[in-house]
């Protein structure tokens, strides 16, 4: 067990209860949660069904950044339910246009040493500012909200020693892209990355938030580095010097694993289509043709990276071949930008400025024309996920895009023939708190027309009689499972969203997933879902778990299941299962059934062992053998058919 860490004292300092050995439940206390309105609509709603009247911790913040674009009255009505319930229930709101949940929280909240969870993959941003801050789903932030403990298993420590500094064109983005190149999207479930070594002073508060921002995608807990002089100017420029605390990990601190980063061997790097973990060098794609460049989002939204790109196109302009789009992660970036004159260099270069807001990251808008490359510093890049199926979606930092902005094509920023811009550092950043509003006591819940209600599932049988409704394969996404974009606004119209469950599989002439998932359903049976790796990596979105769970799922067995959809699936009373032998998973076929006796004694065998049989269509018979890690209280919610029901 990693000793003397950043993590342990965090731990330590917000332990409620449960094991201090790698891998069993911890519970920590929550001092902040913060939501964004993709997901926050069901949190909210969740909270009221709990029955919360006035939430219990230190600071909530309810952000709308996802779904902007108001095609219709959805999303407006979501902005005003998200709004009026946020002002009774005590949680600060933040409306749309202000800023990216993760950049403005960071700026505007987060603290050193606090504990923070969100409904949001991406909320691990805020371990740039050495918080243990974690992505979970919408019931568990309501649950939180609640006051009640968060678990997590008690983690395994990687940590990251950093050395040396980045050179010029070199960047925070490619810290985390070279370290996907080691660690990669799977097998890291359980562990929390933490940075150390010399190389750490030498990055900057915003730097480090890239960093661990998309640490969510290597599906560890989360990532962290110390809080320390670099920590404080970043306060001090803030105004907020008084929330400074000074944690660093011991000199002594002991890891489970230690992996060493040069920064000064770095090279510009790009990850690949369409994982986050295919990561190539930039000299290696060189001279690829570029259709679109965006830049921005709550990765790369921050000042010193839109300052970089505003530099470096002062008095050029963008290839003709491409379109460039910027979206900057706040309010006050963009006013700061404004007033400095950096937001007239993008202009006069022929940039796009868009909506501050999560937008193009989620599919929200600026899709990529068909059979072209489009060039993001994101943190995501799952096929499909731009709007455009089989999109060509690359990951690189601010450096690289505005290099490919300005040729046209992949191009090393060190080759481009001037010197790498260096931001001067701002004395102070605005504070424009005039756009939150706090909340007030009695305001009424305003309910349009399509918010809806979180459905419950019926509680586990004792025999579970189920059939296979869909198999696939290795890093399903809850991209894959619940798709963004144009959808997004169905978030509180559970049924209307439903329809669209597995909609990437879909094919002419042929059922869909909803339609075979309902109809299993209808004839009585428990819906069954096989994945093979990594099942669930990506978002935090728990509609991944809400929709199959009202379309009658009743299982998802597979070679491993991601910690974030392994616990919304558990809170929706969807059995999360785990092949014993990973060969069986060939063995089962789509239309298969697979039976389970004593299903609800079987889950409280000390083993963890769950035996199945799996009937083919021929009436052959097969003994599968599955294992869980599901906790006494998972067993008991999953029993019950999920948290609500409890």
């Amino acid at each position: 067990m990693a000793r003397g860490t950043i993590t342990q004292k965090i731990i330590d300092a917000h332990y409620v209860s449960g094991g201090r050995q790698p891998g069993e439940p911890v519970g920590i206390h929550i001092d902040q949660t913060l939501t964004q309105d993709a997901t926050g609509t069901m949190a909210y709603l969740e909270l009221e069904a709990i029955g919360v009247e006035k939430v219990a911790t230190e600071l909530s913040v309810s952000y709308v950044d996802h779904n902007m674009m108001q095609n219709g009255p959805e999303n407006r009505n979501d902005h005003l339910y998200l709004r009026s319930v946020a002002a009774n229930k005590g949680v600060v709101f933040s409306p749309p246009g202000n800023g990216i949940c993760h950049q403005l929280h960071l700026e505007r909240f987060g603290r050193p040493g606090k504990t923070l969870i969100g409904s949001d993959s991406h909320t691990p941003t805020g371990g740039g500012i050495g918080m243990m801050a974690i992505g979970a789903g919408g019931l568990d932030v309501a649950m939180a909200m609640a006051g009640r403990p968060f678990f997590i298993p008690y983690p395994k420590v990687i940590g990251v020693k950093l050395t040396g500094a980045l050179r010029p064109w070199c960047a925070a983005k490619d810290v985390i892209l070279k370290l996907l190149s080691i660690l990669t999207t799977k097998g890291n479930v359980g562990s929390i990355v933490e940075y150390f070594g010399d190389g750490v002073e030498t990055l900057g508060v915003p730097q480090r938030s890239t960093i661990t921002n998309m640490g969510a995608e290597l599906g560890v807990t989360t990532s962290i580095f110390p809080s320390d002089a670099t920590t404080r100017r970043w306060l001090v420029q803030q105004g907020r010097a008084d929330e400074f605390v000074e944690l660093l990990p011991d000199a002594d601190a002991e890891y489970d694993r230690v992996i060493e980063i040069e920064l000064d061997k770095l090279v510009p790097m790009a990850a690949c289509p369409s994982s986050p973990d295919n990561i190539k060098t930039v000299a290696e794609l060189e001279g690829v043709k570029v259709d679109q460049v965006l830049i921005g989002s709550c990765t790369n939204g921050g000042y010193r990276d839109l300052a970089v790109v505003a530099m470096a196109l002062r008095g050029r302009k963008i290839s003709p071949d491409v379109t460039l789009g910027i979206a900057p992660g706040s309010r006050t970036v963009l006013e700061m930008l404004a007033s400095n004159g950096m937001l007239a260099d993008m202009i006069s270069a022929g940039a796009r400025i868009l909506e501050v807001g999560c937008g193009a990251c989620i599919g929200q808008g600026q899709s990529p024309a068909d059979d072209t490359v489009t060039v993001r510093t994101f943190n995501r890049n799952f096929a499909g996920r731009s709007g455009t199926k089989g999109d060509q979606s690359y990951l690189v930092s601010p450096e690289t895009a505005v290099a490919v902005a300005l040729t046209g094509k992949f191009t090393d920023p060190r080759n481009l023939g001037f010197d790498a811009p260096v931001p001067a550092e701002p004395e102070r950043f605005i504070r424009e708190d005039a756009l939150l509003q706090q909340p007030v006591a009695g305001t009424e819940i305003v309910r349009k027309r399509t918010i809806g209600e979180p459905p419950r599932n019926s509680a586990l049988p004792e025999k579970l009689d189920g059939k296979v409704v869909i198999k696939v394969g290795d890093k399903i996404t809850t991209d894959h499972i619940m798709p963004a974009g144009v959808h997004l606004k169905l978030r509180s119209n559970i049924p209307a969203y439903s329809k669209v469950v597995f909609e990437c599989f879909n094919q002419p002439g042929v059922p869909t997933f909803a339609e075979r998932a309902a109809a299993v359903r209808d004839s009585g049976k428990a819906g069954v879902i096989i994945g093979r790796d990594s099942y669930g990596q990506g978002s935090s979105r728990e509609h991944a778990a809400i929709c199959p769970m009202y379309l009658g799922i009743k299982v998802v067995a597979a070679l491993a299941i991601e910690r974030i959809h392994r616990a919304n699936l558990v809170n929706f009373g969807i059995l999360p299962l785990v092949f014993a032998n990973p060969a069986d998973y060939d063995a089962i076929d789509e239309n298969d059934s697979l039976e389970f006796k004593d299903i609800r004694a079987q889950l409280d065998d000390p083993d963890r062992r769950v035996a199945g049989v799996l009937v083919k269509a021929d009436g052959s018979r097969k003994e599968i053998s599955f294992t869980h890690a599901l906790s006494p209280d998972d067993i008991v919610t999953v029993k019950a058919g999920g948290r609500l029901n409890r």
